[in-house]
């Protein structure tokens, strides 16, 4: 054990020897909980905006031919109308209030009512709603980004609302909100300590025991800090590798015909580059 004339440099090195495999469960906790928590997040996001853009029957032009048919619109109009507003609820009440007041309700509340959840259900649970009502306004976003030709184009082939989006839309809003997606996984990986008011054994959680011991906050809070660090920047890295390989090849050939090769168009950045000066002079 180090002594009192310990450097701070010799007290990391003896906690890190020490707590090691505490330090490691917490952050593969950590993990666990942030990565399950924002594809969930993600899902249920997804759901709440496609959701959202769905237009009322009444928009559409329909002509009814019977009171039955007046009646269904009005109920279905209804109903739209009625899960909207209680999404937009939702997504107003969990980005309006800190996850650290959430998790204490939920978790607790639930015990009032004589419900009693794991700690790591409970946390995933919590993480999930809270990234999901984020989600929602970051995917709708990216589905009003899309140009409202490819709406009506797709409309126009008879494609449904779901047929559109998940063909059409979904697949160019994913690709544009892939940075703000994986920004919201590194925010989870850093606010899944607040979970430590449920007793939630991840780093942070973990990192409080280990100081207890020796009561050498600063030493073991510097431990973790670097631990939360290392981890967001190979997120963000990881991240970084998608998003370029998502952006395709540099290099790819139009077919401007299927029978006649004469017709294709090469598109390279030597192409780009010599467009450009010729452009330019």
């Amino acid at each position: 054990m180090p002594t009192a004339s310990t450097s701070f440099f010799g007290w990391v090195a003896f906690l890190l020897q020490k707590y090691g495999v505490l330090f490691l469960r917490g952050t593969g906790m950590t993990l666990l909980i942030a990565l399950t928590g924002t594809i969930l997040g993600f899902i249920i996001g997804l759901l709440v905006a496609i959701v959202r853009t769905i237009a009322s029957p009444r928009s559409k032009g329909i002509k009814c031919k019977s009171e039955m048919e007046r009646v269904s619109l009005a109920v279905r109009r209804a109903l739209l109308r009625l899960v909207q507003i209680l999404m937009n609820v939702y997504i107003q009440v969990f980005r309006g209030t800190p996850m650290i007041v959430q998790a204490v309700v939920i978790y607790y509340g639930a015990q009032y009512a004589g419900i009693y959840m794991d700690t790591t259900f409970a946390a995933i649970f919590i993480i999930s709603i809270n990234t999901g009502a984020y989600m929602a306004e970051i995917i709708r976003g990216g589905i009003v980004s899309v140009d409202k030709g490819q709406f009506e184009a797709a409309h126009a082939i008879g494609m449904t609302h779901w047929q559109t989006m998940t063909t059409v839309i979904l697949p160019q809003a994913i690709r544009n909100i892939l940075p703000s997606v994986g920004n919201e996984f590194i925010v989870n990986i850093k606010d899944s300590s607040v979970l430590n008011v449920i007793s939630v054994s991840e780093l942070f959680f973990q990192a409080k025991s280990a100081a207890g011991a020796y009561y050498r906050y600063f030493e073991v809070y510097f431990i973790i800090a670097v631990i939360y660090l290392i981890l967001t920047l190979s997120v963000s890295r990881i991240l970084a590798w998608v998003e370029r390989k998502m952006d395709g090849p540099d290099n790819y050939v139009i077919h401007g015909s299927q029978s006649d090769s004469r017709a294709d168009i090469v598109v390279s950045v030597e192409n780009e580059k010599e467009a450009t000066k010729r452009w330019n002079a």
